[in-house]
């Protein structure tokens, strides 16, 4: 089993950079589930191997998204600043509790992704008061207000706290904020959220490693399979139907959310 692990984590990796490239977003929410049943870690240890993968693959994506100019670095650094400081705090959360409320919790988020994607166009459409930042029409620069300041904070909150919790990037908590919240179109929202979530991950990654050993043997190689996913993916992405991928990850999402609930509950066995 030692030898192949790395060759596995790898492979596993892969899959989360490939989600991430096709979607935008949703690397995290799978990253858990992969590493619970295909390398039988339990949630805490899976968490920080988990957020080196995503936040690697993230720094990469938004690295490749300030090259091209769509990364809104003030509202990314608001938000990854909140998320930043309250991951921590998840962290210290996940080491308290057991693993099955754990599954539990995670299979939650999962359902929850999975219905956010799977709303139709009309039904996701913000209405025009909730659009709280906006861009100016003449520098292209999102307008700052307390509500848009408030927004964005709030954002990260809640992705830094579920990003320590359960070792997810956030990435499902922040575009749907970014899309309700702000005009921005949906290159730049992507681009932007990865960029929080690398910021977020650093902190997950640090607090975790303050818990206890990072199981790097499985980390590196994970985390690398994700980074050439990413890059790879990227390109695919282009010639696919946004749609219809974000449907599909909707119904994997889904039954990976059925599996991690009958874990929980003692159905599935360890």
């Amino acid at each position: 089993m030692e030898s192949i692990a790395p060759a596995l984590a790898l492979a596993l990796g892969s899959v989360i950079g490939l989600v991430m490239a096709l979607t935008g977003a949703g690397g995290g929410v799978l990253a858990i589930p992969l590493l619970v049943f295909g390398l039988q870690l339990g949630v805490q240890a899976a968490a920080p191997v988990g957020l080196v993968a995503v936040g690697l693959a993230a720094v990469l994506g938004a690295g490749l998204g300030l090259r091209q100019g769509i990364v809104r670095y003030r509202a990314a650094a608001l938000i990854g600043a909140i998320g930043m400081l309250m991951a921590p705090l998840g962290v210290d959360l996940a080491q308290r509790l057991p693993n099955r409320p754990l599954l539990g919790a995670f299979a939650l988020v999962l359902f929850y992704t999975a219905w956010r994607l799977l709303k139709r166009p009309d039904q996701a459409a913000p209405l025009p008061s909730a659009v709280l930042c906006r861009v100016n029409p003449k520098d292209q620069r999102l307008t700052w207000t307390r509500p848009c300041a408030r927004a964005l904070a709030g954002t990260g909150l809640i992705a830094g706290l579920l990003s320590g919790l359960l070792g997810v990037g956030g990435g499902f908590v922040i575009i749907p904020a970014l899309k309700r919240h702000t005009d921005l179109d949906i290159r730049s929202i992507q681009a932007t959220s990865l960029a929080v979530i690398a910021l977020v991950s650093m902190s997950g990654i640090a607090a975790a490693a303050l818990h206890g050993p990072v199981l790097w043997a499985v980390a590196l190689p994970f985390a690398t399979g994700a980074m050439l996913a990413l890059l790879i993916g990227r390109r695919i992405a282009q010639q696919l139907d946004a749609q219809r991928l974000q449907q599909a990850f909707a119904w994997l999402s889904a039954l990976v959310a059925v599996l991690m609930l009958a874990r929980a509950a003692g159905w599935v066995a360890n």
